[in-house]
């Protein structure tokens, strides 16, 4: 497993996803987490087998890891972990949060960052609730997001959930993976929308051509 360095972590943000491809986006978002909650270092783990994502069919996991790593690698707070590439089975975020909770121990706070669309759905995920024992969750909200419809939810929650789940508001996020898949497709500029080297190794590998 690829993680965190050596030296001691108190306070970091695991950022799940298929990263297919990763772009400003996910980096927007992980250093304004970095920046608003003082975390010491975002740890961006790409999925392996993901459950929820069987509307079409994902890339293979090397190609993501290698995109993930080239995007990150000149942020010295940022790194990548294959800890749910190298797990067999479908990717599940209590299974990753246990895993990093038990290698730095109780008195690391861990944050999770992810969508505020996929925390409508929260209360579907596998143990939600010993998950949220285990770490905070941060939702990065994007352009268009419904926060009425969002906070409504929210309030709903227990108090020991809601307390729990922090919002935070990501302008970029309106870059989209999919959107980004679908230009490839049809043959459309994707500069800009993400790092020149991942734009270059989606090239190089033919990645989402038709």
């Amino acid at each position: 497993m690829q993680g965190p360095g050596k030296r001691k972590i108190r306070r970091f943000a695991i950022m799940g996803g298929t990263f297919d491809p990763i772009h400003y986006g996910h980096l927007v978002a992980a250093e304004a987490a970095l920046d608003s909650f003082s975390l010491e270092q975002v740890l961006f783990v790409p999925s392996g087998n993901p459950p929820h994502k069987k509307e079409y069919p994902v890339t293979e996991a090397r190609h993501r890891y290698l995109m993930t790593i080239l995007a990150v690698a000149t942020n010295p707070h940022f790194e990548v972990s294959t800890v749910e590439m190298d797990r067999p089975g479908y990717s599940y975020a209590i299974d990753t949060v246990a895993e990093f909770h038990k290698i730095y121990g109780p008195d690391t706070e861990i944050y999770f960052i992810t969508g505020a669309d996929a925390i409508l759905e929260i209360l579907t995920w596998k143990n939600v609730e010993r998950l949220m024992e285990l770490c905070q969750f941060i939702a990065a909200t994007r352009p268009g997001t419904n926060l009425d419809v969002l906070h409504g939810f929210l309030d709903k929650l227990p108090e020991n959930l809601r307390r729990r789940i922090h919002l935070m508001e990501v302008p970029a996020l309106a870059i989209s993976s999919t959107d980004i898949r679908k230009r490839v497709a049809q043959g459309r500029t994707i500069k800009y929308l993400l790092p020149e080297s991942v734009e270059q190794y989606i090239a190089k590998n033919n990645l989402y051509r038709p």
